[in-house]
């Protein structure tokens, strides 16, 4: 019987700090630590992230990334490089229902400058868009860790006007708290 309370007072707890994670005025800091691509070969990068929510469940911010990929018909490396702003907005319990129950399905889209320069000599330079769903799972009450399935293209000058690639990034996010869900998770414990 002990256990079966124990497992409740728990589930609460999540779910309280799950909202508490999510509430305006809190930061996110984190990033993708992988990118696979799978449209045009295999790419891995590293994109750090900073977030403000706005609102309840609705961050903005700005990304910074850094990736090198090789293609199946060309020799060596690419050099992919973006500075972007980015949107996110996480849906409720009630909004849709979650498979697994310390998380939240998120949707995010970006837009800002970006390139890719080939060994080939072949470039694009301009403008960098993403838009994409993913799931992030709440490790701890300041912990997240992600994942997100999106389509993103760079469209703009250079040899080639135009690349677009379908990705599954992997990342983590670390949510710091405003005052206001420091104290609601005090209250908590």
């Amino acid at each position: 019987m002990k256990k079966l309370l124990y497992s409740f007072i728990f589930i609460v707890i999540a779910s309280v700090s799950m909202n508490a994670q999510l509430q305006q005025g809190n930061w996110m800091v984190g990033g993708q630590l992988a990118d696979f691509r799978f449209t045009n070969g295999f790419a891995m990068s590293l994109t750090p992230q900073v977030g403000y929510f706005i609102q309840d469940r609705w961050a903005v911010g700005a990304k910074v990334g850094f990736g090198l990929q090789s293609y199946e018909d060309i020799d060596g490396s690419d050099v992919d490089y973006s500075v972007t702003a980015f949107s996110r907005y996480y849906f409720a319990d009630s909004e849709v229902e979650t498979l697994l129950n310390n998380g939240a399905f998120f949707v995010e889209g970006n837009v800002g400058f970006g390139g890719t320069d080939a060994l080939d000599g072949s470039t694009t330079n301009g403008f960098d868009f993403l838009v994409g769903a993913g799931y992030s799972y709440f490790v701890t009450n300041t912990v997240g860790l992600e994942a997100m399935l999106g389509y993103g293209g760079l469209l703009g000058g250079g040899n080639e006007s135009f690349q677009g690639d379908l990705s599954l990034g992997v990342g983590f996010q670390i949510y710091l708290p405003n005052s206001a869900a420091k104290k609601a998770l005090k209250d908590e414990q």
